[in-house]
């Protein structure tokens, strides 16, 4: 018995001296980042750092990062940029000008500077194939301390969705923090998924299939959960994208007065001048818009064009116009397998001939596909806002997106009247929505794209610079 005693005794002091070490490494790495803080900073300048790790990755989010650049750079004469990417592999020219090429985005390249981090591997999903969330959130804590280390900021901004950067650098870098929501990392739609036993990308069969794996994983999820909310509370202010976003964030947040509605910004000016070119006697374009990620459900796109092939089996001239584009970009390796997969399964459903993608186009090329197109396809459940649709709306393709999320809560309106876009949750209410659209009459289709056209201004650049000032003013006001 005096044994144990005096082994628990040990163990006591063992932790104990864990913990002061522990705390001691923390308030001398503070105060190292402090100092190295002062010496970097001089002058009235106001440094602000922006955590996006794939800022080269041409998506909606990086739309919104160079347009949030351009708004700071537009308001404050005494604001340098700091972006924090682990693209290390392009230089600061390639990446502004891919941004341009891409977006139509100009920014002050004098004012933006980059900080290259070489430990981005640590936020990849494939480094976790178990507790991915949690394992990519804490992924983020070694790849923002990278970032803090290399330069600490004044104000720092989470455009990205990593969360658990927020406290690192309030309360090590003694910064303002502030953060975009693109996507909540977890959100009770998760939590419904795996309490109801759904199957989904995110929820195998094998976790379905076994009631023990369920309440475990639904434990780790509402655990996970807290966690994430604490540490999103650290935000000064709390910018979301769209209705189901705000939310999820107001539900596992609880920061209503600090939570502002943000939507990205699309770029309608110019998409709503433009005029179709294409000829449908010849060819009818659907075209699909977004990143070759598996959350975008791309087989979705396939299985409702092999549905509508099955509803047009009587009209073979009919079908044979029908073609659907899929453009997308690729971030890396893994897109580019989601894409081989992609066309393989295309020519499995013998679709190969109805079907082209198009990967990492320009915003040039874009621009002649919207203008060749004439309906749009976005498959996304739950997706938190959805530029591409807002795009295709203003350049005026009737619009096909699923009834979930952004689509459903801020953008597509299918009431009589009033109907500016479809919505549908299967391939066969996809194929269904196609159906009726190339057998509607000119003028019907005519009155759903000029309603689309009218409904998309409050989702212009012009907007969202105006809302993402006003959101991030408090971490500019001296005390």
């Amino acid at each position: 018995m005096r044994v144990i005693l005096i082994l628990l005794y040990l163990l006591l002091i063992l932790v104990f001296l864990a913990i002061t070490i522990f705390f001691i490494a923390i308030y001398a790495l503070r105060r190292w980042i402090l100092i190295r803080k002062a010496k970097i900073h001089k002058g009235n300048d106001v440094t602000v750092g922006i955590f996006h790790p794939y800022c080269n990755a041409g998506g909606g989010g990086e739309r919104v990062l160079w347009c949030a650049v351009r708004a700071l750079q537009a308001k404050y004469d005494n604001v340098k940029i700091i972006i924090y990417t682990g693209d290390i592999d392009a230089s600061p020219n390639t990446i502004l000008n891919r941004a341009e090429g891409m977006f139509n985005v100009a920014v002050d390249q004098d004012n933006v500077s980059f900080v290259y981090l070489k430990k981005r591997h640590w936020i990849e999903a494939k480094m976790y194939p178990y507790f991915t969330l949690l394992g990519q959130s804490l992924g983020s804590l070694i790849l923002g301390l990278e970032a803090l280390t290399k330069f600490p900021p004044d104000v720092y901004l989470d455009t990205m969705g990593y969360a658990f950067t927020l406290p690192l650098f309030r309360f090590l870098g003694q910064c303002k923090v502030g953060c975009y929501v693109h996507y909540p990392t977890i959100s009770t739609d998760m939590l419904r998924r795996v309490r109801c036993r759904e199957y989904a990308h995110n929820n195998q069969a094998y976790v379905v299939r076994n009631p023990f794996l369920t309440w475990a994983k639904l434990t780790y999820y509402k655990i996970f959960a807290r966690l994430y909310s604490w540490v999103g509370c650290r935000a000064l202010t709390i910018m979301v994208n769209s209705s189901w976003t705000e939310n999820h964030i107001l539900d596992l947040w609880n920061a209503p007065f600090k939570t502002h509605r943000v939507y990205p910004p699309c770029e309608i000016a110019h998409l709503k001048t433009l005029e179709f070119t294409g000829n449908e006697d010849e060819q009818i374009v659907i075209l699909s818009v977004g990143q070759f990620r598996p959350e975008k459900d791309h087989p979705l796109q396939l299985q409702a064009l092999y549905e509508l092939r099955t509803l047009l089996n009587k009209n073979e001239d009919l079908w044979a116009k029908v073609k659907l584009i899929i453009a997308g970009s690729c971030r890396h390796e893994e897109d580019y397998v989601r894409l081989k997969n992609m066309q393989d399964l295309s020519k499995h459903l013998s679709l190969e001939n109805n079907v082209e993608f198009k990967v990492n186009v320009s915003y040039k090329d874009l621009l002649q596909l919207y203008q060749s197109a004439r309906i749009g396809l976005h498959t996304m459940w739950n997706e938190h806002f959805g530029i591409g649709i807002v795009e295709c709306m203003a350049a005026g393709l009737i619009m096909v997106a699923n009834r979930s999320g952004g689509p459903l809560l801020d953008i597509i309106e299918t009431s009589e009247g009033s109907q500016n876009g479809f919505l549908a949750v299967d391939s066969i209410e996809y194929a269904t929505c196609f159906y009726n659209i190339l057998y509607n009459t000119k003028e019907e289709n005519e009155a759903i794209r000029n309603a689309a056209r009218s409904s998309v201004e409050r989702f212009s650049e012009k907007e969202f610079e105006v809302n993402f000032l006003r959101a991030v003013s408090p971490l500019f006001k001296t005390e």
